[in-house]
């Protein structure tokens, strides 16, 4: 820190010099005490200098809106978003997110360590601050087939990046309880470093929990359950409270929540749509969903400010405090979360809904990135699944969670003894093919719950690999999905006939738009459109559950370029089922 600046905060403190801004007749929200304060907030260079009585060049009169520290996201996937940091920062700021701390898992699963150079580059400078987390399994597990293979001489150059936290969410517990070289590896290099781990800890035991803490991981955003939050907090982990676009695990969450331990739980997204980002919000829905559940507002603030910071050693974000970052908002209404303006640095970026200023960073999409969806030509014979007998294992879909059901049902078997996928039983045929190296690999499963009528719905966003899934009703316009898929190397693509109802391109790493977030928007809601002339279900994403149907860490049944996987016994298993 420049020593004038220093000075200069310090003399605002004391009163010796006007501050930069006043924030006057305003509610303080005091994140230490659960309680809140009177006084006027004094900004200079960004930071905040005192909270009392001041005099400014500037003077804001708050008019009796609350002042807040503004919100912090502690896990993100900003892939999630199909926009660029850019555009995903301004959707943070519509809704009082200043903070992230963002995992680049999946573009890293395509396009390695081009892909996480690209994010860093692409949220360079922007009005939020974006902070990482270094993916720590790419591939997922040893038997995946992504674009990339990370090991810790590919990570560990980027943990000088000032922006760059630490590990982000260790989701091969195999490979931890079992002291595998290259996860020891990843493990010590960061401790030694002195980073941060996240933690991935779905189905996981009390035992297993045990070795996840010794191994220095101290945090989980898998809960599902009360019981599994309650020993996650008595293991000493941060809990992550998730509300997502497909996991919502909030309401499900946050009875686990009193004043002896609140201060260990905060918010996060994980993954969320632009649409839902747009509709809900981002963490300010997280809090106000927490208060409609019966939450102190203040303690909901807390968990969305402070507790995450701490959590992460940020030690100068999250609160309205003397030497912290001036990242606040002015709320109208607590209980409904209305934000009236949000300020970083002590500068208004966001004022009644509209965004009053913004830092360009446009930058170009290196060739690596924008090419890389390649599999062979595909014929029907391809996609066929041979069943001996009239009853097989079939993926169940939960709506609107990241786990799925090990289904056994009789199914429809044609004159040669293949699946014929049914409407009347919701059963569809589930295709993922590699599409990162050509090698040819298909799996072939069986998805009920997905809802679709007619047609065929495919996706090149398929946690963690993020290989080519379709689902569909026929051969033709599956294989017909497949080829537009890669034509437009890369998006999500609903068809019907052997014609292209309507698309989203995304061209980098088959993950991300460089349009504005408005025009992705805008495609999103054309597509929901589209989705109901296959009979699409309201009560779910279906783009968002077939992208996680292929993640082969979270239970129970999912489906890989090798077959169905069976998470429980962490092995593939046949379709068919021999009675």
């Amino acid at each position: 820190m420049d020593s004038d600046i220093l000075t200069r905060r310090m003399a605002v403190a004391a009163g010796r010099e006007p501050a930069d801004l006043v924030i006057k007749n305003g509610k303080i929200i005091d994140v230490f005490n659960a309680g809140m304060i009177e006084g006027d907030v004094a900004i200079t260079d960004g930071y905040f200098a005192g909270v009392g009585k001041f005099e400014g060049k500037k003077v804001i009169d708050a008019k009796g809106c609350y002042v807040s520290p503004s919100f912090i996201d502690g896990h993100v996937h900003i892939e999630s978003s199909m926009v660029t940091p850019q555009e995903f920062a301004k959707v943070l700021l519509l809704h009082g997110v200043t903070t992230v701390i963002t995992d680049p898992h999946e573009i890293a699963n395509v396009s390695g360590v081009q892909g996480i150079q690209f994010m860093l580059d692409s949220s360079e400078g922007l009005p939020v601050d974006i902070l990482f987390m270094m993916p720590s399994c790419v591939p997922a597990v040893e038997f995946e087939h992504s674009g990339a293979i990370l090991n810790i001489e590919e990570l560990k150059p980027f943990y000088s990046h000032p922006r760059v936290l630490g590990l982000a969410e260790v989701m091969n517990f195999p490979a931890v309880r079992d002291c595998e070289r290259t996860m020891m590896e990843k493990l010590l290099e960061t401790t030694v470093a002195g980073k941060k781990i996240d933690g991935h800890a779905a189905g996981l035991t009390e035992s297993d929990l045990n070795v996840y803490m010794a191994a220095g991981i101290r945090t989980d955003h898998e809960c599902t359950t009360i019981d599994e939050a309650k020993a996650r907090l008595q293991k000493g982990m941060y809990l992550m409270i998730r509300e997502g676009t497909v996991a919502k695990d909030l309401r499900n969450l946050i009875g686990v929540v009193n004043e002896r331990n609140s201060r260990r739980c905060l918010f996060v997204t994980d993954d969320k749509h632009l649409d839902d980002l747009l509709e809900e919000g981002s963490i300010d829905y997280n809090v106000k969903l927490a208060i409609r559940e019966g939450i102190d507002p203040i303690t909901a603030i807390q968990m969305a400010t402070i507790n995450t910071a701490e959590c992460f050693d940020l030690n100068d974000k999250g609160a309205i405090a003397p030497g912290y970052q001036a990242d606040f908002l002015l709320i109208d209404d607590l209980k409904e979360m209305t934000i009236q303006q949000v300020f970083k640095n002590g500068t208004a970026l966001m004022v009644n809904g509209e965004i009053s200023s913004f830092a360009e960073n446009t930058i170009e999409v290196p060739d690596s990135l924008s090419k890389t969806v390649s599999f062979h030509e595909l014929k029907v014979e391809d996609l066929q699944i041979p069943l001996k007998e009239n009853k097989a294992n079939i993926i169940g879909i939960i709506p609107n969670s990241l786990l799925t059901q090990h289904l056994v049902e009789e199914v429809d078997v044609n004159q040669i003894g293949m699946f014929q996928p049914s409407t009347k039983k919701d059963q569809l045929k589930l295709t993922v093919i590699e599409r990162h190296h050509m090698t040819k690999h298909i799996g072939l499963g069986i998805v009920k719950g997905l809802g679709l009528k007619d047609g065929a719905i495919a996706s090149t966003v398929a946690h963690d690999s993020h290989n080519l899934i379709i689902a569909g009703l026929n051969d033709s316009d599956i294989l017909f999905a497949a080829n537009e898929i890669k034509r437009m190397q890369g998006g999500l693509v609903v068809v019907k006939n052997g014609k292209v109802l309507t698309a989203l391109e995304l061209p980098i790493s088959g993950l991300i738009s460089p349009l504005s977030y408005k025009e992705v928007n805008e495609q999103l809601q054309n597509l929901n459109v589209a989705l109901k002339h296959l009979g699409a279900s309201d009560h779910f994403n279906p783009f968002l559950t077939l992208s996680f149907l292929a993640l082969p860490v979270i239970p129970e049944l999912k489906l890989t370029v090798q077959g169905l996987f069976h998470v429980g016994r962490f092995e593939h298993i046949n379709t068919d089922v021999i009675v």
